[in-house]
């Protein structure tokens, strides 16, 4: 065997795992999103900076706000799932720099110091941090079903503010009745891979 996972724990995590389209009413708590993000947050970004942020939908007035900035079928998705999440990029993530880079604290100031270079790197290793999300999600025995079909301008405007840019909206739950759309083809080893 070539990995160290078990082929349970491969399967849970990845070839099992689906995006989820419908989920059962079984709340998700607080203590399962905690444990998720005890366990993500070791996923490695450049300079350990840590620009995601992540906003629970919880409330139904809330979550009227957010369904109307959905698209198409993502509405009513949203609208049933048990737990959304709207994740997003902090473009002054910077700021912790010192604090959670402390063997260069001066990479703040070196790299960051100009708002384009800081909203370039916040948006890839948000993204980063949202694949982490995603498989911490799946680890805790829940679907997610991740979409970025929506008006990410009406939900920064709605919810945020013009320092954290969304980019992904994600349902999150146990899959219910016909959750899963077929799987769909994913590129071989020769089609990703050169050596030179």
């Amino acid at each position: 065997m070539t990995l160290c996972l078990d082929a349970a724990a491969q399967d849970l995590l990845f070839r099992e795992a689906r995006t989820a389209n419908t989920f059962t009413d079984e709340p998700v708590t607080d203590e399962q999103i905690q444990a998720i993000h005890d366990l993500v947050k070791y996923g490695p970004t450049a300079y350990n900076q840590s620009p995601l942020r992540i906003t629970l939908v919880r409330s139904p007035e809330a979550r009227t706000r957010l369904v109307r900035h959905m698209s198409g079928a993502n509405q009513s998705k949203t609208a049933t799932a048990p737990l959304v999440a709207i994740l997003s990029a902090d473009n002054e993530f910077h700021a912790e720099l010192p604090r959670l880079f402390p063997h260069f604290p001066q990479a703040k100031d070196v790299f960051f110091a100009e708002r384009p270079a800081r909203e370039r790197s916040a948006g890839l290793n948000a993204a980063l941090q949202a694949a982490y999300f995603v498989i911490g999600v799946r680890a805790a025995g829940l679907a997610a079903g991740p979409m970025t079909g929506a008006d990410f301008a009406g939900i920064q405007k709605e919810f945020l503010d013009d320092d954290h840019t969304p980019f992904v909206v994600i349902n999150i739950g146990r899959p219910g009745e016909d959750a899963w759309f077929p799987r769909s083809p994913r590129l071989t080893y020769e089609e990703v891979f050169t050596t030179v």
